[in-house]
């Protein structure tokens, strides 16, 4: 049972760290979808 909520606990980890990586680093969808006609706010 242990080793189960550590592997969930690992994987959200993973996750969020995932996120805000692929965000800093400009891969969000928000800027991978839009064009440079679209302006983002």
């Amino acid at each position: 049972m242990k080793v189960m909520l550590l592997a969930f606990l690992s994987a959200a980890a993973i996750a969020v760290l995932a996120d805000f990586a692929l965000d800093r680093a400009g891969f969000s969808a928000r800027e991978v979808t839009s064009g440079p006609s679209v302006r983002l706010d």
